[in-house]
């Protein structure tokens, strides 16, 4: 197997000597590479061919000193030969290669000097073309020989086109083999062993090709006997050395023993012909060791469905996503934790005792991606102390390790996960080998020495399982109480470590409790993860299941509105309840709905008052994203929190509160030291936004639009639908009225509705087109689901609710674009027919438009509002009955408001048709949308704005609101000193009637 970096140093030294005074191209070539792959432990005969012949530009035959296919080319020259000559002939020998023979690096020689150039990337940090050393110097360049070792070192990056490239190939593979009718659980398990060997031979888990050679030497090309020799290779991976039959082939007998369950299932005989066995060939032709794990799991998804293959990354979090939560969750206090030891030995050793006793879940783990990444993290962080341990104690010197998995101790079994698909839980747990692996390849780079965890022995525990179904301490242990000869068991109290653990001969165990009783021992198992992590289900409460709806409620205890909770609330809940008394840290992406909207009090309500949950940080809204193709938009916000006691609280309740907060959903967050994190994800006290039914303030009401529920037959879509019933039934000219939504409202758009509320009968019976429309409307009415659609058949030729104002009024959108700095609200007529995709208000002035437009009031809608998607939802009882208006403004105040107010109708006027009786005349001109595009907006408009914020913040305080988050902070007190007078008072009047200037 692979050799330690101190012995393929020592191998250097030796080479070097041997070989310095060779000179010959002719004689002495080819044992002197035969020796130099020696260094390497690399047998070139296996891996590469001497005198490799090629055509060249102009169909010449040439023959390249030695090819190793897709890997490295080696040109050598005689002692003082010019060396730019000979590499410029072996990039001519590259013209006459296969795609997958092509080389990544070019190596000259004249066995003195070296030249090794990288065909992908520079070798060196200024960007040099190659690394030229002379043979006396190999030792010391030997490292950047790594690359033929399989010692890269993975950079991650999302949407890698290795990642792509490698899921297009297994995609051939998957389609061939389940045209042929070999499909379901046995190809899943065909695939993922197929993609466990391509990595491993790309990464030295294997010998360099040793599955790619055995292919190609060992199988026919026909593929006639392909599926028979993969059996054979796979009983052999899954038997131990000794146990193996004693004539075994000598190609089958180099392969290691592999263990870890992978190789175990027998699975039906698979059958191949040439395509296939070409397209296998083809995917070891990939270099596996630039394939991230952390997009193993989902590249094999997408490897199993065509359609997801073409949008690579739809169904893994990002490692970027990934780092959001893990960082401030665990990660920066473990570093902190670190830096702050400055060299102190015993505590260097205590803290790497708590990173390997360290447990992570991830109650929703799919393939693993969460786990992956953390394991990376902790490695990389257990590697560093390990670095100050060597400085501190002196015992160490140039990096040399005595046997160095004895030092690095943490390992995958401190990883857990619960996954729903049988699958994906056993690709998370390949995953999680193939990480483990890559770490022990990045600490014997560093270290020089070998650090190898084949056979697999320790791996993580993934359980199939419904993660709301089943006990998440039943991972830890199966029982609640374990009794233990006292002969046998001896239990530690050490110091190092934050918990007592139990040794029974060479298992040891983190407990909760103990006690000594007669000869025998009773431990209490440790049943609590350090750490909970992940990414729940996007399920809406509307497209959930019913078994989904069932549970969701049944974890919330049957508490009212239980049922209108979206899927991932329900592990917000079970992992409160989980982690009570304990220390443990929570922290989940999920969509944004569970902080704005209805769904914020009700879940948070539980969070809060009955598991005393505190949230210590949270990105706000920002966009869930790995950039493929297709892939749907969904607003997310991440939210980590913990257990405090109300009695005497919890030390994490002192730790800076942290707010990541974007200004575009699409950027960079900031942070944001806070002193607390509210439901809303705001700087202020822990209040909740409940549904209200009147305003808090002295305010008018608002109230929803007229439903038609008509199956459209009493609207007309556009002007010529409108038209062209005219046409045939002219005489209802005077019932069709304007009719407006939303979307009517704010983009121009003309619709209009039959308003037939006083007509009379026999008008009614003159219309005979009419009439044809109230029978279908009457009909649709009839056959509905609900009891009081069908009621209302009786009415057929008008709306079932009507609540048009008779007043000029107040239109609010239902759903407008979060792009916008502002909701764009406006006057109506009583001669508009308004839907219930809007609210109105009646009785409204100017000074209520005034604020209702201003930035004060779009704080609040942005952070209680609820969304779809990431536009704002405006809710009446939750956004307007409850936001908190100026307390008492001054006369001039308000008329300060008024006429900033007035200057924004007048603003928008400019660029719209002219007004009728101080309402526009929406027929024409910039729309709505048009004058409140970021882009586009016309700076008379935003100056118009600008006055209207100022005037409206000297209304509420005469000190300037710095920032969105400051006015929220006072926005909270306010609401929390109006709402505390709810309780003694029947209305609160805290600010003044304003009724003059009405329109």
């Amino acid at each position: 197997m692979a050799l330690s970096w101190n012995e393929i140093k020592e191998r250097a030294l030796n080479f070097s000597k041997e070989w310095a005074n060779t000179s010959n191209e002719e004689a002495d070539a080819k044992p002197f590479l035969v020796e130099f792959f020696n260094v390497f432990g690399i047998s070139s005969k296996r891996v590469s061919t001497f005198e490799y012949r090629v055509k060249k530009l102009g169909d010449k035959d040439g023959y390249i000193d030695l090819l190793w296919k897709g890997v490295i080319l080696i040109e050598m020259k005689s002692r003082g030969k010019n060396l730019d000559k000979a590499y410029n002939q072996a990039k001519g020998y590259t013209f006459g290669l296969k795609q997958h023979e092509l080389p990544k690096y070019i190596l000259v020689s004249d066995f003195e000097n070296f030249r090794l150039y990288d065909l992908e990337n520079p070798l060196t940090t200024q960007g040099d073309e190659y690394v030229t050393f002379k043979i006396s110097q190999l030792v010391k360049n030997v490292h950047h020989f790594g690359c033929i070792l399989g010692h890269n070192k993975t950079v991650y990056k999302e949407q890698d086109p290795a990642n792509i490239k490698a899921a297009e190939l297994m995609g051939k593979l998957h389609d061939r083999l389940e045209e042929i009718g070999y499909t379901g659980h046995p190809l899943e398990v065909y695939l993922v062993r197929m993609l466990f060997l391509m990595f491993a031979e790309d990464t030295n888990i294997l010998h360099k090709q040793q599955f790619q050679d055995f292919l190609e030497q060992r199988t026919a090309e026909d593929g006639s006997d392909l599926a028979a020799k993969l059996q054979e290779l796979f009983q052999v991976l899954n038997t131990a050395k000794e146990k193996r039959f004693k004539n075994l082939d000598e190609q089958l007998a180099e392969f290691p023993y592999i263990n870890g369950r992978l190789f175990e299932e027998a699975l039906p005989m698979a059958s191949f012909d040439s395509k296939m066995r070409q397209a296998l060939l083809d995917c070891c032709y990939l270099d596996w060791s630039k394939i991230s794990p952390a997009i193993f799991g989902s590249m094999f998804q997408s490897v199993m469905n065509p359609k997801e293959r073409r949008n690579l990354g739809a169904h893994y979090t990002s490692e970027i996503n990934i780092l959001k939560v893990i960082k401030p969750l665990f990660l920066d206090e473990l570093w902190a934790e670190f830096e702050s030891i400055d060299g102190d030995p015993t505590k260097l050793t205590r803290f790497h005792n708590k990173l390997a006793g360290l447990r992570f879940l991830d109650p929703a783990c799919g393939c693993g991606n969460f786990l992956i990444i953390t394991y990376r993290e902790i490695r990389l962080l257990e590697f560093k102390v390990l670095i100050a341990l060597q400085k501190a104690n002196l015992r160490f010197h140039s990096m040399t390790f005595i046997d160095i998995s004895l030092f690095f101790r943490v390992n995958v079994d401190q990883f857990y996960g619960i996954e729903y698909e049988e699958f994906p839980a056993r690709i998370a747990e390949v995953a999680m080998w193939l990480i483990d692996h890559q770490m022990n390849m990045y600490c014997s780079i560093e270290t020089g020495e070998k650090l190898f965890r084949i056979p697999l022995v320790k791996s993580a525990k993934i359980v199939h399982g419904d993660a709301l179904a089943i006990q998440w301490s039943s991972l830890l242990t199966e029982h609640n109480t374990i009794e233990l000869n006292a002969n046998d068991a001896e239990i530690i109290i050490n110091t190092t470590l934050q918990e007592p653990t139990v040794q029974y001969g060479t298992v040891k165990l983190r407990v909760e409790s103990y006690k000594i009783v007669d000869e025998f021992s009773e431990i209490k198992p440790d049943t609590k993860f350090d750490y909970i992590i992940g990414n729940p289900p996007f399920i809406g409460s509307k497209i959930m299941t019913q078994f989904q709806r069932n549970q969701t409620v049944h974890e919330f205890g049957n508490a009212a509105g239980g049922g209108t909770l979206d899927y991932v609330t329900g592990w917000y809940i079970k992992a409160a309840k989980y982690i009570q008394g304990t220390k443990t840290k929570v922290a989940f992406v999920s969509t944004n709905s569970i902080v704005q909207g209805e769904q914020t009090s009700i879940l948070w309500g539980q969070m809060l008052h009955k598991y005393n949950i505190k949230i210590n940080f949270a990105h706000r809204t920002f966009k869930w994203s790995n950039e493929a193709k297709g892939n749907a938009a969904v607003y997310c916000v991440i939210i980590g929190f913990y257990y405090s006691s109300p009695l005497e609280g919890s030390p994490q309740d002192g730790l800076a509160k942290r707010i990541f907060d974007y200004e575009d959903v699409k950027g960079e967050a900031h942070e944001l030291k806070v002193k607390n994190i509210n439901p809303y994800l705001v700087d202020a006290k822990d209040i909740l936004i409940e549904k209200r039914t009147n305003p808090i303030c002295n305010v008018p009401k608002i109230s929803r639009g007229n439903m038609a529920n008509d199956d459209g037959n009493l609207i007309f879509q556009s002007t010529s639908e409108k038209d062209e019933f005219l046409s045939i039934e002219p005489k209802s000219a005077k019932y069709i009225k304007k009719y407006m939504g939303s979307d009517d409202f704010i983009n121009n758009k003309k619709r209009f509705c039959l308003w037939l509320n006083d007509i009379s009968p026999i008008d009614l019976k003159e219309l005979k087109e009419l009439l044809k429309r109230i029978e279908k409307v009457k009909n649709y009415r009839l056959n509905s689901t609900r009891e009081t659609t069908r009621k209302f058949a009786q009415f057929p030729s008008t709306f079932t609710e009507i609540r048009q104002p008779n007043s000029n009024f107040l239109i609010i959108p239902s759903v407008s674009s979060e792009k916008r700095k502002y909701i764009p609200i406006g006057y109506e007529t009583p001669e508009t027919i308004i839907n219930t995709d809007v609210s109105f208000i009646s009785n409204a002035t100017l000074y209520h438009f005034g604020v209702l437009m201003s930035s004060m009031h779009m704080a609040w809608v942005k952070s209680v509002c609820g969304r779809l998607k990431s536009d704002f939802r405006y809710s009446n009882t939750i956004v307007y009955n409850n936001f908190p208006w100026a307390e008492n403004p001054s006369e001039k105040q308000i008329k300060a408001i008024e006429k900033a107010a007035q200057k924004v109708l007048d603003a928008r006027a400019q660029f719209q048709f002219p007004s009728q009786g101080g309402v526009p005349e929406r027929r024409g001109g910039s729309s709505l949308a048009d004058l409140y595009d970021p882009l586009v907006m016309p700076p008379v408009l935003t100056k118009a704005h600008n006055e209207l914020d100022k005037a409206v913040d000297l209304a509420y305080r005469p000190q300037p609101f710095t920032s969105e988050a400051n006015r929220m902070v006072f926005l909270f007190e306010l609401y929390e000193k109006y709402t505390a007078d709810l309780f003694t008072k029947e209305k609160v009047k805290r600010t003044k009637k304003v009724t003059d200037k009405k329109l």
